[in-house]
């Protein structure tokens, strides 16, 4: 029965999902004069950036901030998270489309190109974030390192959601062109209705209860959280994200399979 599944698919087509996720990866920086190098260079860049905004230039003071943590600490241990799941579903979502020659000529589970789009940002910016983490804590911020395996279980739940949003985009994006541009616009509310550059607790009460409907909200808050505080690990509630996305991905793989046959029509 976990063959006919989301992961049961990606493990037995594993060589060529990596195959695929490599190609992603490569194509990314080809051209580019410092190559792959680059994927180190732009978060270190990023993180200076932040700093200096937040920190030197508008000195951003946030109240009930956890055990008085910096401000540029509280955002990069969210936004690296947040730019792999905004990367891996932007990129999903167009990778039926921009993969349409190999569609048409050989058949293959075709869920894979998405998957492989979805891995390949999440396996980028996954060493940012490690980077951007090592360097935080050179430079002496506190960081509960105890947390991090935490925190890369709840990561796993933000791909999960990212696979799932992927699957049903990318499929209407063969049929809908106009999908790409919407999405571009989704993501930025998105991005400002999730608690990234502000904790929950300075939020209304009445606009808090309705950010609770966005599932991003419950995986990037445990994040950064475990990252910030010794918050013991809530089991139950990984368990039930971990199931709740997971019907998530089968629904949304179910939509993907009923468009699939029709791919190579409209491309």
């Amino acid at each position: 029965m976990l063959e006919s599944t989301a992961l049961g698919v990606v493990w037995r087509r594993r060589a060529l999902l990596l195959a695929l996720t490599r190609r992603d990866i490569q194509n990314r920086y080809a051209g580019s004069l410092v190559g792959v190098v680059w994927a180190l260079i732009n978060p270190l860049a990023l993180l200076a950036l932040y700093a200096l905004v937040f920190e030197a230039i508008f000195r951003v003071k946030v109240p009930d901030l956890q055990l008085g943590q910096p401000y540029v600490l509280f955002v990069a241990l969210a936004l690296w998270p947040w730019m792999a799941f905004q990367e891996g579903v932007v990129r999903g979502t167009s990778a039926i489309q921009q993969n349409a020659a190999l569609v048409k000529k050989v058949a293959f589970d075709h869920e894979i190109l998405v998957y492989s789009a979805v891995l390949a940002s999440f396996a980028v910016h996954g060493l940012g974030f490690g980077i951007v983490l090592l360097v935080l804590g050179v430079f002496g911020f506190n960081i509960h390192w105890a947390g991090l395996g935490a925190s890369l279980m709840w990561l796993l739940v933000l791909w999960l959601m990212a696979m799932s949003l992927a699957l049903v985009l990318s499929s209407l994006q063969v049929f809908v062109r106009d999908v790409e541009q919407l999405l571009a616009q989704f993501v930025s509310v998105l991005f400002y209705t999730t608690p990234i550059l502000f904790p929950m607790s300075i939020v209304p009460n009445w606009l808090a209860n309705v950010m609770q409907l966005n599932p991003l909200v419950h995986a990037l808050d445990p994040v950064r959280a475990h990252l910030l505080t010794s918050l013991p690990f809530d089991a139950l509630a990984w368990i039930t994200g971990v199931l709740m996305t997971l019907m998530g991905l089968a629904m949304a793989r179910w939509f993907f399979l009923r468009l699939s046959p029709y791919f190579e029509d409209m491309l």
